[in-house]
């Protein structure tokens, strides 16, 4: 199997959608098989996403009245042969992204060398960016990784998968340790801290992660990290957030 995919937070806020028109022509030029996005609130933006990447034709994502759910999107060059939404349980302190109905996004792609099944997900911020055990947001959290491995824990050991996406917890936390461990995936980065976040919104460090079953290896690279030029001439990232691309080998089965 090799397969090469992109996780990204797009940043729903702001020029959205000169942004994601930037970022759909990008991908439409990449050679990425797979993408997972993160912050595709707005079917307005999902669907300007859609003219623009035809040649990802299989798209995987959660309606939610008025929303896209989870704010989650999977795009495939390859058919998706299965794909379902895994809920959050919204848990105080209350705040608005309860609004988005946040979660994990399951895809099961067929590649030429086989299937394998890609998880996209965005747990919740952490708004006093503060994960000591006793915070109530790391509290939060703690229970959407537990949701999650019990979600990953059901797809069958033997079908290979990457988990990828804006966990919004560093990745030198100890319970992200404890949700990698329970799984049995490994940190392609090995536990590195080089920040996904931009340094210059805020000190936050690797929030975005990139997790894989045993079996396949990675080779990764931090993109998207200069400026763009928009439509209107403007110069700016393209979000608060760095992508995370990875080459992914190994066998099916």
């Amino acid at each position: 199997m090799q397969v090469r995919v992109l996780t990204f937070n797009t940043l729903f806020k702001g020029e959205a959608r000169a942004r994601m028109s930037v970022l759909a022509e990008t991908i439409e030029r990449s050679d990425y098989d797979v993408v997972c996005l993160q912050e595709v609130i707005s079917w307005r933006v999902l669907r300007l996403l859609r003219r623009a990447a035809t040649s990802y034709p299989h798209v995987s994502c959660m309606p939610m009245f008025p929303l896209v759910r989870g704010g989650l999107v999977t795009l495939s060059r390859h058919p998706v042969t299965r794909s379902h939404f895994r809920a959050y349980i919204p848990a105080r302190p209350a705040r608005p992204e309860w609004l988005l109905g946040k979660g994990a996004l399951f895809t099961r792609v067929r590649l030429p060398g086989g299937h394998l099944t890609v998880v996209n997900t965005h747990l919740s911020a952490n708004l006093d960016m503060d994960w000591s055990p006793s915070n109530a947001y790391t509290r939060v959290e703690k229970a959407e990784l537990r949701r999650l491995a019990a979600a990953v824990n059901r797809i069958p050991k033997a079908e290979p998968m990457v988990v990828m996406g804006d966990f919004n917890v560093p990745r030198d936390s100890p319970y992200l340790a404890d949700f990698i461990s329970g799984t049995g995936l490994r940190d392609v980065f090995g536990g590195g801290t080089e920040p996904t976040f931009r340094p210059e919104y805020a000190a936050i460090g690797a929030i975005d992660q990139l997790l894989v079953r045993p079996g396949l290896e990675a080779k990764t690279r931090l993109v998207f990290k200069e400026k763009v030029r928009l439509p209107g001439g403007r110069s700016t990232v393209l979000s608060d957030h760095y992508g995370i691309e990875a080459d992914l080998t190994g066998r099916n089965g």
